[in-house]
C-alpha cells in the first residue's frame, strides 16, 4: 500500500511538472525569416515541432530561387516581403525595403523571438521593434553581412569549426547546419527518386551544380570553367545530372535535372559522386555519405572539416591550375569500386561525432525566450 501511494504521489507530482512546462512553452511567439532555399530545410523540422509542442510560430519569406516551391511544398504558410535583388545596389535596396517590411511585420505579430540566418533586415528591424534576436552563421566570407548584422544581434549560433571569433555573442555547437535535416532522426532516404529517373541503386551517376555567383561575397571569384569538357570526361564513368542557380549553356541542357526540389536529397544519398560550386550541397553530399568535390575560390570551415575530418568533401580553391586538379580528383574517386560503400561508413563517423542540430535549436530557442 505504501509503495502504491508514493507511485501515486510521484506520478502526480511528474505530471504537475511536465503540465506547468507545456503552459510556459505555449507563451512562446517565434518569427522566423527565411532568405534562401537551404534556410527552408534548415528550419523546417524546427516549424514542426515547435508548432506539436504549443508554440506560434510566423514565418517570413524571400523570393530565392525555389524558396517559394519549397515552403509550397511542406504546406507551410508564410509572408513574402522581397524578391531577391541582382548585384550590389539590387541587394541593397532590397535590404532596405525588406527592412521596412519587417519592422511592420513584427509590430503587427509582436514576436518573443526573431531567427533566422544572419540577415541586416532582421537583426535592425528586431533592434528597433526591442525583440530579441537570434542568429545563425556558418560563412566565414559573408564579411558585409556579418558586420552589418552583428551590432544588432543578441545572439549568434556558429558550428565548432567556423573559423572566425565573433565575441561574446557567439555560441559555437557541434554540428552542421545541414544536420538539421539530414540527420538521420529525420531523415530517410527514399529509393523512389531513383526510379522516377529511370535509375537502380547499382547504377552509377554524378550530380553537378553550379551557382549564379549573385552574391555579394561572390564578387572576384570563381569555379568551373570549362563545364562542357567536365561533362564529357564524367559520362564514361556514369549518368550526369545538372543542377544550375543559372542559365547554363544550351548544349548541356539535355543533362539538367528534372526532379522535383524537396528529392534533391534522395538522389544526392544514392550518387556515385558531386561536383560542384555549391558548399551547402556539398556538405549535404558528406553527410549522406556521397564524396563531394568543391571547386570555389572561396573556402570554408565546416567543408574543411568535412575533407579534413572526415575525408568526404574536396576542396579545390587555387585560382590556376584547378580543371586539371578537379579532373585527376574525380578520376581517381570513379575508379574507385568501392566508394559509394566507403562514403556511407565515413558519414557514421560524423554522425557519432555531431549532434541532432534541430534538437539543440528547439532547445536553445525555448530556454532563450
Amino acid at each position: 500500500m505504501f509503495v502504491t501511494t508514493q507511485y501515486c504521489c510521484w506520478s502526480f507530482s511528474k505530471m504537475l511538472k511536465t503540465f506547468c512546462l507545456i503552459l510556459e512553452r505555449d507563451c512562446v511567439r517565434l518569427l522566423i525569416n527565411v532568405l534562401h532555399p537551404a534556410d527552408v530545410h534548415l528550419f523546417k523540422h524546427l516549424i514542426w515541432l515547435f508548432e506539436k509542442r504549443g508554440h506560434d510560430v510566423k514565418i517570413t519569406a524571400r523570393n530565392k530561387d525555389c524558396c517559394k516551391t519549397l515552403l509550397d511544398l511542406y504546406g507551410f504558410e508564410y509572408e513574402l516581403i522581397s524578391n531577391a535583388g541582382n548585384g550590389i545596389s539590387g541587394l541593397g535596396f532590397e535590404m532596405i525595403s525588406r527592412t521596412k517590411k519587417f519592422v511592420s511585420i513584427i509590430k503587427r505579430y509582436d514576436p518573443d523571438l526573431v531567427l533566422s540566418m544572419m540577415d541586416p533586415s532582421s537583426a535592425i528591424a528586431s533592434k528597433v521593434c526591442g525583440k530579441k534576436y537570434i542568429s545563425l552563421e556558418d560563412t566565414e566570407h559573408s564579411k558585409l553581412v556579418i558586420n552589418l548584422t552583428l551590432p544588432f544581434t543578441d545572439v549568434v549560433l556558429t558550428p565548432s569549426c567556423f573559423k572566425k571569433k565573433l565575441g561574446l555573442k557567439q555560441i559555437r555547437y557541434e554540428g552542421y547546419h545541414e544536420l538539421a535535416y539530414l540527420h538521420p532522426n529525420f531523415f530517410q532516404p527514399n529509393p523512389n527518386v531513383l526510379s522516377e529517373l529511370g535509375l537502380t541503386e547499382s547504377d552509377p551517376y554524378i550530380v553537378l551544380r553550379f551557382v549564379s555567383w549573385g552574391a555579394i561575397h561572390d564578387v572576384g571569384q570563381h569555379g568551373i570553367s570549362n563545364k562542357k569538357d567536365l561533362v564529357k570526361m564524367l559520362e564514361k564513368y556514369g549518368k550526369v545530372f545538372i543542377t544550375s542557380e543559372g542559365e547554363i549553356d544550351i548544349e548541356l541542357e539535355k543533362y539538367k535535372l528534372k526532379l522535383s526540389s524537396e528529392k534533391l536529397h534522395d538522389l544526392l544519398y544514392y550518387a556515385t559522386l558531386y561536383i560542384g560550386e555549391g558548399a551547402t550541397t556539398a556538405s549535404e553530399c558528406a553527410l549522406l555519405g556521397t564524396h563531394a568535390i568543391y571547386v570555389n575560390t572561396l573556402r570554408l570551415g565546416y567543408l574543411n572539416e568535412e575533407e579534413d575530418k572526415y575525408d568526404l568533401v574536396y576542396n579545390f580553391s587555387t585560382r590556376f591550375d584547378i580543371e586539371k586538379k578537379v579532373y585527376d580528383k574525380a578520376l581517381e574517386l570513379l575508379k574507385n569500386p568501392n566508394l559509394k560503400q566507403e562514403g556511407k561508413i565515413k558519414r557514421e563517423n560524423i554522425i557519432k561525432d555531431k549532434i541532432d542540430v534541430t534538437k539543440f535549436m528547439v532547445q536553445f530557442v525555448e530556454q532563450y525566450k
